[in-house]
């Protein structure tokens, strides 16, 4: 335990970026659970463990109080044989007895080796989950590092060591191919604590917060709380609908989200493979909230119904197939934006 001791715990300090108090206390618990071993499961409650930063140095003792007649071998000690090592001492005093650590055997030397490695694995979890729990709902580049039927593979940038997460068949766009070497732009859903193993950090192109993002970083507008993202609802690979609305009357929310020539949409619609985009006035009227989200289609009359949530609407007879939509992708991603139910009739 000499000036090489103290320089390995600097050194995953400056490594791994764990605090060396926090290696100084695990190597504590791993030098008390070694003697516990050493001494055949004696109490440890009366060991302690001093550093000395100073000497750069570590020792170990055992303090046992002085009594008339012993009941606890491990931490009492009787009157007569604590002056031989104090003269000084009396009834009730703390007497410490120096413990040499070089002379645990082997088992005990690994007890402490077993505690100081799972001190580091949690120190690490803990860091890579205090790391990424930040950046929840954020957009990471990551670098593919696997590509099979089973998922992509992404390592994902951080400060320590790699942290990797799985894009699972049901986060990925349909259509898109994913190859080893290159990179690709994810939504982090959450992050999990896990029993075992490290942290589990959940991600995605298919979420409708990938939009979200993706537009925020496009469009000043909305970074500046001028324009405000309503509601997004998404078919990943095929189509989004968005509805915007705008602080200031001088400032049209749909026209900030296109962009001049439609540099702005078209940059999000790249990063998203082709996947169509609908952008539409939100509208707290639900009338014209459910006319705009049914765009391309013009809507001639919409009923809001009793219960709130359902509306009839009314459209040309031409225009009924593209109101509803291939499939009726229409009506049901603009459903989900307003959150009503939509029954569509042609005039």
């Amino acid at each position: 335990m000499n000036a090489e001791f103290f320089e390995a715990i600097n050194a995953i300090e400056k490594e791994k970026g764990i605090p060396k108090e926090y290696m100084q206390e695990k190597i504590t618990q791993a030098l008390i659970a070694a003697y516990k071993r050493d001494k055949s499961g004696s109490g440890a409650e009366n060991v302690v463990v001093d550093w000395d930063a100073k000497r750069k140095s570590v020792s170990m003792s055992i303090q046992k109080t002085v009594v008339e007649e012993i009941e606890n071998e491990g931490a009492e000690i009787t009157l007569d044989d604590a002056r031989e090592h104090e003269p000084g001492c009396a009834l009730g005093d703390a007497v410490s007895f120096a413990v040499n650590m070089q002379e645990f055997g082997r088992i005990a030397a690994q007890t402490a080796k077993q505690v100081i490695i799972q001190g580091i694995r949690e120190a690490e979890r803990g860091m890579v989950l205090a790391e990424y729990t930040s950046k929840e709902h954020e957009i990471l580049t990551g670098l593919i590092t696997r590509a099979d039927s089973r998922g992509v593979t992404v390592e994902l940038p951080g400060k320590g060591e790699r942290t990797e997460a799985l894009l699972g068949p049901g986060e990925q766009i349909a259509g898109e191919v994913y190859r080893e070497g290159d990179r690709v732009r994810v939504y982090v859903v959450e992050v999990r604590r896990q029993q075992r193993g490290g942290p589990q950090v959940v991600i995605s192109r298919t979420h409708p917060g990938l939009v979200r993002r993706l537009f925020e970083m496009e469009v000043p507008e909305i970074m500046d709380g001028i324009v405000e993202i309503r509601s997004i609802a998404r078919e990943a690979g095929s189509r989004t609908k968005m509805a915007v609305w705008s602080n200031d009357p001088n400032v049209d929310p749909t026209g900030a989200c296109v962009g001049p020539r439609h540099a702005r949409v078209d940059n999000v619609v790249d990063e998203l493979r082709g996947e169509k985009v609908d952008i539409v006035k939100y509208s707290d009227d639900p009338s014209d909230f459910v006319s705009a989200a049914l765009a391309p289609a013009t809507v001639l009359n919409v009923d809001v119904l009793e219960d709130g949530k359902s509306c009839k609407v009314i459209v040309p007879f031409d225009q009924l197939s593209l109101a509803i939509g291939k499939e009726g992708q229409n009506a049901r991603l603009a459903a989900r934006l307003t959150g009503m139910k939509i029954d569509i009739k042609s005039e």
